[in-house]
């Protein structure tokens, strides 16, 4: 007596053929989704890139509008040294420079003025010249001929300075 099997796809065994085309197309769903990672990385870092961008940009945006008033910034302070203490237009000078200052600072500029005996600093101040000077050590500053300025942490102008030998 013959018995007929019925036939069930799931109980037959997979060809040679077919097992290399489904890891073919495992490895191959392994390598995009890695390429995917890649590229979602790369996007994630062009972002923040951006945004760094975005925000030096905007601290700095002013950047060539200040450097432009620093020698009027010059100008008003060597007006006042040479201003008589009772002229009257010593006080409107005076009142005009401090609200100059005040916009200024408010856009992130900082004044470097260093006084006789402060250290010298190479990333702030611009050694013009020497001269010796009694009680002031090697290498600090003498006499400062003129400020400097930083904007937002970064050198606009180094302050112009003497220094003792």
């Amino acid at each position: 007596m013959t018995t007929e099997t019925e036939f069930d796809p799931n109980d037959r065994q997979p060809l040679d053929g077919e097992i290399d085309e489904v890891e073919a197309l495992k490895a191959e769903l392994e390598q995009l989704q890695a390429q995917s990672l890649i590229e979602r990385a790369d996007l994630d870092n062009q972002r923040k890139r951006l945004a760094r961008e975005i925000e030096i940009a905007r601290k700095f945006a002013n950047e060539k509008l200040l450097a432009e008033l620093l020698p009027v910034f010059d100008s008003m302070e060597a007006g006042l040294a040479a201003a008589a203490a009772d002229d009257p237009l010593r006080a409107g000078l005076e009142l005009t420079l401090k609200q100059l200052h005040a916009v200024a600072e408010k856009h992130g500029l900082v004044e470097v003025a260093p006084k006789s005996g402060d250290a010298f600093n190479p990333e702030h101040h611009n050694a013009v010249s020497q001269q010796p000077a009694p009680g002031i050590s090697s290498g600090a500053v003498v006499q400062a001929f003129q400020k400097g300025y930083l904007l937002n942490d970064r050198l606009l102008r180094p302050a112009m300075v003497v220094v003792a030998p």
